[in-house]
């Protein structure tokens, strides 16, 4: 990715418990990003929300497990963000319960790379 211009952010809102096979479906779809070679990607926590089906899911600390709302984050060129949305199209459209994904363009500022540790 420029180190700076036009970009796109995709936004794919799924729950903290959708599966993928036997894994986590936010995990499936980070790995899937960095095997693609995208710039990077962010997996964001809710504690509380609701989507198409209306039920509300929030953080409990007396329930067994935490079914809140995760949003993914990948900010990337637009050309690599839509090839990659078709790689992933298949694992959201069956999945059991619903989600949502949006795009939108950004501008990037600043991509500077981190030194790796010795």
């Amino acid at each position: 990715m420029e180190n700076t211009g036009k970009a796109v952010r995709l936004r794919i809102y799924i729950s903290s418990t959708d599966k993928l096979k036997h894994s986590l479906l936010f995990e499936s779809i980070v790995y899937q990003a960095k095997r693609y070679g995208l710039a990077g990607a962010t997996v964001f926590k809710g504690i509380m929300g609701y989507g198409a089906s209306s039920i509300i899911h929030s953080y409990k600390f007396w329930e067994i497990s935490e079914k809140v709302p995760v949003t993914v984050e990948i900010v990337d060129e637009e050309e690599k963000i839509l090839k990659f949305y078709d790689i992933i199209k298949p694992y959201l459209e069956e999945m059991r319960y619903g989600c949502l994904v949006t795009a939108e363009p950004v501008s990037i500022w600043l991509y500077k790379q981190g030194k790796k540790r010795d």
